[in-house]
């Protein structure tokens, strides 16, 4: 065809094209809600509990500007600790998650299986439109995509979802830049821009991808490369006469047929946004070698030798679990792959295989540049290399060895040479052609029933962790981790187990060693657990939290405090450090160290909902109640069910005489949860204000809660007492005495009973038996010899129980009702001189005492008649 002549007509997409593919979408759509619909069933497991539970920027009250200034999983970019992956709309996306739905698994699942779908969908499109001649192949790559096991990890793990929504971004933008250039230009130079508006949208979702995860950015490359080699070099094989070779026809079934002709592609002068850059700058330069002054030349070659040998095998082994994803991990790390220490490793036979496969697909692309072919293997390539350049080690090292979501994108071009590969098989075997699709199709079953199985594993942190040690027994992370699940679980038993296999698979793992201290009931091996970790590592900042603790419970506080302080300093965002060591100050009567310590913890931890509320106790327990009021609604604003900061805001309204707020916050916390530390303080107030018929049944059901608690049945006993039930209070009582004869609040609790039954004999032995266990709290025998005064004075004892009054306010000065009653009996006896003096030493204490002062004003007008008598006897 000569330059400049008409272009090839392509005929307009058939209805007859359109329901085709209206139902291999819906096929493609229907497969991929098989295979992942287990997964909706899922939990907040791995990743997604630090990337989303406990990421303050997924959360509603937290700006939207925090996603842009923090990383992934919620810390400053800026911070060394940051794991330096910035990925802000993936982050909103959770946010959005949250603000529809809640903080229910579900829906986050719900989106993943949908972005999954999505992305079969524009596959598929992709690959008709710039792929694949012939339509079926596109579907079949799609329908191959959708069920591949190695995508379990990225759409049914929550946070995989940057991998997944990246991709779809990813060919977003790859179809908006193919749409932007002119594709039928024959000109000598590079194809015109046939619209401006599709290369700026394609600027535009390639950028986004990048921000959804850094992979995205690759899409760029992919463009540019594509552009040259496929796209510019229309011209060069026009003027070679190669155009002539190809019909000019197509049928209604080919992909090309449905792409309408843009209109600026029929003129050559047009304007358009220059291509500057050439397949070498999509490369960036090759990293210079680590250059160690601490490594002998010898030494320093053989380390070199073996970097690139374990590197160049996981490129392999990554290719591997493309082909064959027998055996899947959600970890890969610490000896799962053993280094490659020699040439002679038989593993070094598949990095060559590989070598010579993508060598041979290289060329494969070079020889297509020169003479027109199809685009599969270049797509494939340009798919499969691009997006898994961040992840392959050659510029930069990253944080994993093997992952297997990475991989979500690098797959389509894995798809697609693939099913362009089966083409070619079943086109050079034409007689074997039924055969080689009939193990595709059962290829594809089993892809399916993987990938369901797969999804099972990831439903809850049980399954996953458990299958992690069952697959790869020889990984010392996998270990760990199990053991972390078990520890949190109570099984303490087995997670000594896993912990100690994670050490002698790596016995330099710290961490495992520092929850071995938490798990060991011996304070000598917890405390050498302790620091063994911290000889690995000085500044791991739980095992000297946990020596912290340790030694602060022998009363080392001194070297407790510098360890804290260590803490803290290597975990500045670690809350539990700083809540240990303020109450550690605040023991030593330091209360202006433990106040900055606690400043300083909620000024680092400022989503800390225990900091909030443990510095609410400390102002309650230093007299500053109402600071503690929005420290504590500030932990629940946080933690909307931290009910131990809801019953402590209830204790503080009710030590501040408002009921009423003390039972809204004590109700709100049982809605949380209805457990018996929270029904007790209800049963109390309930008590105190005389509503005993509803302390009963609060008293009951926390009895329930914990049957063998002495003092929620002693309690209840109590109630009983009240209401006038002393038969069921005494059993009860006596009950609770038969498990533990020396509970002195029984014996005060039965003498109470038996005052009320008038049975002062009983009552009075019950206290002599409380005195006999010789309390040590001078207020509580001050309590005690004050009860006996009573009992005493109840038989008319009036010296015995004067002499036990005494014993009381010399224990307690300010026992106000002891120095009443010995004020009373010397009214009853006539000493009005000493009696008065026992009146208004109580009534200094206690001076609003209407009795004390109607006592006073009895004694007042007994003397004053007394004295009218002297004066008429003188008279």
């Amino acid at each position: 065809m000569a330059r400049g002549a008409a272009p090839p007509r392509y005929s307009s997409p058939s209805a007859g094209g359109r329901r085709g593919g209206a139902a291999a979408a819906a096929v493609l759509a229907g497969l991929c809600a098989l295979c992942y619909g287990n997964s909706l069933r899922g939990e907040f497991v791995h990743d997604d509990v630090w990337a989303i539970v406990n990421n303050p920027d997924v959360r509603a009250a937290t700006p939207v500007a925090a996603a842009f200034a923090n990383d992934f999983w919620g810390k400053r970019m800026a911070e060394n600790t940051s794991h330096k992956s910035y990925r802000p709309l993936c982050v909103l996306t959770f946010k959005l998650n949250i603000l529809l739905a809640g903080m229910n698994p579900f829906y986050f699942h719900a989106v993943n299986v949908i972005l999954h779908c999505l992305v079969t969908l524009v596959l598929m499109y992709t690959c008709d439109k710039a792929v694949f001649k012939d339509c079926r192949l596109a579907f079949v790559t799609a329908l191959f995509f959708a069920v591949h096991p190695i995508h379990t990890e990225a759409v049914t793990g929550i946070v995989g979802r940057a991998d997944v929504l990246a991709c779809l971004l990813f060919l977003l933008a790859f179809l908006s830049y193919n749409r932007s250039v002119d594709q039928l230009y024959v000109g000598e130079h590079f194809p015109p821009t046939a619209s401006p508006f599709f290369l700026l949208l394609s600027l535009f979702l390639g950028t986004c991808a990048m921000l959804v995860k850094e992979t995205g950015v690759t899409v760029f490359g992919v463009c540019l490369v594509y552009d040259f080699f496929s796209l510019s070099c229309n011209g060069l094989k026009l003027r070679n006469g190669g155009i002539h070779h190809r019909p000019v026809q197509q049928s209604a079934a080919s992909p090309s047929a449905s792409l309408p002709v843009p209109p600026a592609g029929r003129e050559n002068g047009k304007h358009r946004f220059a291509h500057r850059g050439t397949w070498s700058s999509c490369h960036p330069a090759s990293p210079e070698e680590q250059r160690s002054s601490g490594l002998s030349v010898p030494s320093k070659a053989m380390w070199a030798i073996r970097r690139l040998l374990t590197y160049s095998y996981l490129l392999a082994f990554n290719a591997w679990l493309l082909l064959a994803p027998i055996t899947l991990c959600y970890d890969w790390q610490v000896g799962s792959i053993p280094l490659i220490e020699s040439i002679w490793d038989a593993r070094n036979l598949a990095t060559v295989f590989l070598v010579l496969v993508m060598t041979l697909l290289s060329l494969h692309c070079i020889a297509a540049f020169k003479k027109l072919e199809h685009k599969e293997v270049l797509v494939g390539l340009l798919f499969l290399v691009f997006p898994f350049i961040p992840a392959s080690n050659l510029f930069f090292r990253v944080g994993f060895v093997v992952a297997e979501r990475v991989l979500y994108m690098p797959s389509m071009g894995y798809c697609i040479l693939f099913v362009h590969g089966l083409r070619k098989l079943s086109t050079w075997l034409n007689k074997w052609r039924i055969t080689i699709l009939t193990l595709f199709a059962l290829l594809l079953l089993l892809f399916s029933w993987k990938t369901v199985k797969q999804n099972e594993i990831w439903l809850s942190r049980e399954s996953l962790f458990s299958s992690g040690v069952k697959t790869l027994p020889h990984n010392a992370k996998v270990h760990y981790n199990y053991a972390n699940f078990l520890k949190d679980q109570g099984r303490n038993v087995e997670a000594i187990y896993h912990y100690k296999t994670a050490l002698k698979l790596y016995p330099r793992h710290a961490s495992a060693l520092n929850n071995l201290g938490t798990l060991t009931k011996d304070v000598v091996e917890a405390k050498e657990y302790y620091r063994r970790a911290l000889q690995l590592n000085p500044q791991h900042n739980r095992a000297l939290f946990n020596l912290g603790n340790l030694l602060k419970s022998q009363g080392k506080k001194e070297e407790a405090v510098i360890l804290l302080r260590d803490s803290i300093k290597y975990g500045p965002e670690f809350a539990d450090a700083y809540s240990s060591l303020a109450s550690l100050l605040a023991e030593q009567e330091r209360l202006k160290e433990a106040e900055e310590v606690y400043k300083a913890g909620i000024e680092n931890c400022p989503e800390s909902s225990d900091l909030h509320n443990n510095y609410g106790v400390f102002l309650v327990d230093t007299g500053a109640p109402e600071r503690a009021v929005s420290h504590y609604k500030q932990a629940i604003h946080l933690s909307p069910t931290h009910h131990v900061a809801m019953v402590n805001l209830g204790r503080l309204h009710r030590s501040l005489g408002q009921n009423k707020e003390a039972e809204v916050w004590y109700k709100r916390a049982l809605k949380v949860s209805r457990k018996a530390e929270i029904l007790s303080p209800l049963g109390a107030l309930y008590y105190n204000t005389g509503r005993y018929e509803e302390a009963l049944q609060v008293y009951r059901e926390a009895g329930s809660l914990q049957p063998s608690n002495k003092e929620i049945r002693l309690a209840l006993a109590q109630v009983l007492a009240m209401m006038g039930r002393t038969k069921e209070a005494e059993k009860m009582t006596n009950h609770i005495l038969n498990e533990d004869v020396k509970c002195l609040e029984c014996y005060r609790l039965l003498s109470a009973i038996y005052s009320k039954q008038e049975h002062y004999t009983k009552a009075l032995e019950a206290i002599e038996k409380a005195l006999q266990l010789k309390p040590k709290d001078p207020k509580v025998i001050s309590e005690l010899f004050f009860t006996k005064g009573n009992q005493l004075r109840e038989q008319n004892l009036l010296d015995k129980a004067f002499e036990s009054y005494k014993q009381a306010v010399e224990l307690n000065p300010d026992q106000a009702q002891a120095w009443m009653n010995m004020g009373g009996i010397e009214h009853i006896k006539g000493s009005y001189i000493t009696a008065r003096g026992y009146y208004e030493k109580a009534l200094q204490l206690v001076p609003n005492s209407k009795l004390l002062k109607e006592n006073l004003a009895k004694l007042d007008r007994l003397e004053k008649r007394f004295q009218e008598v002297q004066e008429k006897d003188q008279t």
